[in-house]
Protein backbone atom coordinates (compact mmCIF):
# COMPACT_ATOMS: atom_id res chain seq x y z
CA UNK A 1 0.00 0.00 0.00
CA UNK A 2 1.12 3.54 -0.50
CA UNK A 3 0.10 6.41 1.24
CA UNK A 4 0.07 10.24 0.27
CA UNK A 5 0.48 13.20 2.41
CA UNK A 6 -0.02 16.43 1.25
CA UNK A 7 2.24 18.62 3.44
CA UNK A 8 2.67 22.46 4.20
CA UNK A 9 3.83 23.03 7.49
CA UNK A 10 0.31 23.59 8.95
CA UNK A 11 -0.96 22.86 12.05
CA UNK A 12 -3.58 20.24 10.25
CA UNK A 13 -0.83 19.19 8.13
CA UNK A 14 1.07 17.92 10.90
CA UNK A 15 -2.28 16.16 11.96
CA UNK A 16 -2.53 14.30 8.40
CA UNK A 17 1.13 13.46 9.22
CA UNK A 18 0.06 11.54 12.58
CA UNK A 19 -2.79 10.11 10.82
CA UNK A 20 -0.60 8.79 8.36
CA UNK A 21 1.83 7.06 9.99
CA UNK A 22 -1.09 5.17 11.94
CA UNK A 23 -2.46 3.70 8.83
CA UNK A 24 0.73 3.43 7.65
CA UNK A 25 2.10 0.99 10.59
CA UNK A 26 -1.76 -0.65 10.47
CA UNK A 27 -1.12 -1.63 6.65
CA UNK A 28 2.61 -1.72 6.13
CA UNK A 29 2.28 0.89 3.72
CA UNK A 30 4.83 2.69 2.79
CA UNK A 31 4.49 6.86 2.52
CA UNK A 32 4.98 9.86 0.26
CA UNK A 33 5.37 13.30 1.41
CA UNK A 34 4.36 15.72 -1.07
CA UNK A 35 5.05 19.69 -0.36
CA UNK A 36 3.51 21.55 -3.79
CA UNK A 37 4.77 25.29 -4.71
CA UNK A 38 4.18 27.76 -7.28
CA UNK A 39 6.97 28.51 -9.74
CA UNK A 40 9.02 31.95 -8.81
CA UNK A 41 8.84 30.78 -5.67
CA UNK A 42 11.48 32.76 -3.07
CA UNK A 43 14.24 30.57 -2.06
CA UNK A 44 13.68 31.18 1.88
CA UNK A 45 10.58 29.95 0.81
CA UNK A 46 12.02 26.44 -0.76
CA UNK A 47 14.42 26.39 2.16
CA UNK A 48 11.32 26.17 4.87
CA UNK A 49 9.67 23.61 2.89
CA UNK A 50 12.13 21.53 2.75
CA UNK A 51 13.08 21.91 6.26
CA UNK A 52 9.45 20.62 6.50
CA UNK A 53 9.91 17.91 4.67
CA UNK A 54 12.92 16.82 7.15
CA UNK A 55 10.52 17.03 9.56
CA UNK A 56 8.27 14.72 8.11
CA UNK A 57 10.72 12.36 7.03
CA UNK A 58 11.88 12.31 10.49
CA UNK A 59 8.93 11.10 11.99
CA UNK A 60 7.77 8.28 9.97
CA UNK A 61 11.87 7.16 10.49
CA UNK A 62 11.10 7.08 13.77
CA UNK A 63 8.34 4.50 13.59
CA UNK A 64 10.30 2.60 10.96
CA UNK A 65 7.99 3.32 8.14
CA UNK A 66 9.36 4.21 4.87
CA UNK A 67 9.17 7.74 3.52
CA UNK A 68 10.06 9.47 0.64
CA UNK A 69 9.77 13.46 0.43
CA UNK A 70 8.61 15.40 -2.64
CA UNK A 71 9.37 19.29 -3.22
CA UNK A 72 6.82 19.74 -6.38
CA UNK A 73 7.59 22.88 -7.73
CA UNK A 74 6.05 22.32 -11.33
CA UNK A 75 3.44 25.54 -12.15
CA UNK A 76 0.66 23.63 -10.98
CA UNK A 77 -1.87 24.47 -8.05
CA UNK A 78 -1.21 22.42 -5.15
CA UNK A 79 -4.14 20.34 -5.86
CA UNK A 80 -3.23 19.59 -9.31
CA UNK A 81 -0.04 18.45 -8.17
CA UNK A 82 -0.90 15.90 -5.40
CA UNK A 83 -4.07 14.64 -8.15
CA UNK A 84 -1.47 14.12 -10.77
CA UNK A 85 1.43 12.99 -8.03
CA UNK A 86 -0.86 10.10 -6.81
CA UNK A 87 -1.45 9.28 -10.27
CA UNK A 88 1.62 9.20 -11.85
CA UNK A 89 2.79 6.94 -8.74
CA UNK A 90 -0.33 4.44 -8.39
CA UNK A 91 -0.96 6.25 -4.76
CA UNK A 92 -3.82 4.52 -2.65
CA UNK A 93 -4.82 6.62 -0.04
CA UNK A 94 -4.06 9.99 0.35
CA UNK A 95 -4.36 12.23 3.74
CA UNK A 96 -4.60 16.35 3.59
CA UNK A 97 -4.62 18.89 6.68
CA UNK A 98 -8.16 20.72 6.23
CA UNK A 99 -8.19 24.69 7.42
CA UNK A 100 -11.81 26.15 8.59
CA UNK A 101 -12.95 28.13 6.27
CA UNK A 102 -16.62 29.80 5.46
CA UNK A 103 -18.52 28.91 2.49
CA UNK A 104 -17.74 32.14 0.68
CA UNK A 105 -13.75 31.61 1.79
CA UNK A 106 -13.14 28.52 -0.27
CA UNK A 107 -15.90 29.44 -3.15
CA UNK A 108 -13.41 32.79 -3.59
CA UNK A 109 -10.23 31.29 -2.47
CA UNK A 110 -10.52 27.99 -3.72
CA UNK A 111 -9.69 24.86 -1.74
CA UNK A 112 -6.70 22.56 -2.26
CA UNK A 113 -8.49 19.92 -0.26
CA UNK A 114 -12.15 20.20 -2.18
CA UNK A 115 -9.90 19.91 -5.84
CA UNK A 116 -8.28 16.71 -3.84
CA UNK A 117 -11.34 15.38 -2.58
CA UNK A 118 -12.87 15.92 -5.82
CA UNK A 119 -10.57 14.66 -8.61
CA UNK A 120 -8.70 11.98 -6.81
CA UNK A 121 -9.20 8.42 -8.45
CA UNK A 122 -8.44 6.89 -4.75
CA UNK A 123 -9.68 7.68 -1.40
CA UNK A 124 -8.64 10.95 0.69
CA UNK A 125 -8.71 11.49 4.10
CA UNK A 126 -8.84 14.28 5.59
CA UNK A 127 -7.91 15.93 8.55
CA UNK A 128 -8.02 18.91 10.96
Amino acid sequence: MKILVGYDGTNSAREALNHAKFQANAFSASVEVVTSMQKGTERKEIEEAERGLEYAKSLFEDGDIECNTHLLIRGLSPGEDLVEFANENKIDQIFVGVKRRSKVGKLLLGSTAQYVILQSQCPVVTVK
